[in-house]
């Protein structure tokens, strides 16, 4: 029989865990599908045969099905997602937003080299198809990720980790708010903000080779959230906050679906 006592102990610990909040993931799952929809949109017959035949197998054998791979390992395969946790984010705000490769990303353990490397694997033919799949997943997410503000910012506060506020009274942090809760609060659908994103004017990113500019985007990014009043003064957060912010989440989003058209229309350019 359980204490009483015990039992009761129990339930306070779980209870405060399932209170901690979450660490936070770029995006989210929504704005990860969003980024590789809008991808699929612009890729060139060539290079979607190639998707199609690294895809093939998989739950869901397409780019939106894949977006969040990457996040998901935390759960799936902790020894990855440990060994590439770094992968995701790079923090040049304290540096004016200018990226030095030696000082920001020392042994390639930041996003800007990530993609690149995995840009490089990926368009290998000589590769594994193994090897090949697993770096589309990681450029999907990677070129997304890149594109989230807080994943260029400063790193004194984790990306925004450590802004506490409370958006429509619920608790949360920057980073949260950036990653989903804007356009979640909207409460649109995943396809009416594919439509939305789609009839915004397409950002002019250039032509892209390999490696890709992964660099040009994280300094980009990183001034976005070097501009006045991207730090709310209040832990309290008005409404008036999110309307400034959110096109510019969108803007984001619309310019990471066509960098990622364009890197894997790069690397997938044979078949």
């Amino acid at each position: 029989m359980v204490r009483p006592l015990l039992l009761a102990a129990t339930l306070v610990v779980f209870l405060a865990g399932a209170l901690l909040p979450a660490p936070a993931l770029a995006w989210g799952p929504m704005g990860h599908r969003l980024v590789a929809q809008l991808a699929w949109d612009d890729l060139t017959p060539a290079a979607r045969r190639q998707a199609e035949m690294l895809l093939k197998g998989e739950p869901d054998a397409t780019l939106p099905g894949i977006a969040s791979w990457a996040d998901d390992l935390r759960d799936s395969d902790p020894v990855l997602g440990k060994t590439t946790s770094r992968w995701h984010f790079v923090n040049i705000g304290e540096h004016d937003c200018a990226y030095e490769q030696v000082r920001d990303c020392p042994n390639g353990n930041c996003v800007v080299e990530a993609i690149r490397a995995q840009a490089a694997i990926l368009a290998d033919t000589k590769r594994t198809r193994a090897e090949r799949l697993q770096a589309l997943k990681f450029v999907v997410h990677f070129v997304g990720d890149v594109h989230q503000p807080l994943h260029a910012g400063y790193g004194r506060d984790k990306g925004g980790n450590d802004v506490q506020i409370n958006f429509n009274d619920r608790g949360t942090n920057l980073h949260t708010l950036w990653d989903s809760r804007m356009l979640l609060s909207t409460g649109r659908s995943e396809a009416d903000y594919l439509r939305r994103l789609r009839a915004l004017p397409r950002p002019d990113v250039g032509a892209i080779a390999l490696p890709p500019p992964s660099a040009d985007w994280a300094e980009q990014s990183c001034r976005v959230v070097t501009q006045p009043g991207f730090y709310p003064r209040r832990a309290k957060l008005e409404q008036s906050y999110v309307d400034q912010h959110l096109p510019v989440v969108e803007q984001q989003l619309r310019a990471g679906g066509v960098a990622l058209a364009k890197v894997l229309n790069a690397a997938l350019s044979r078949g």
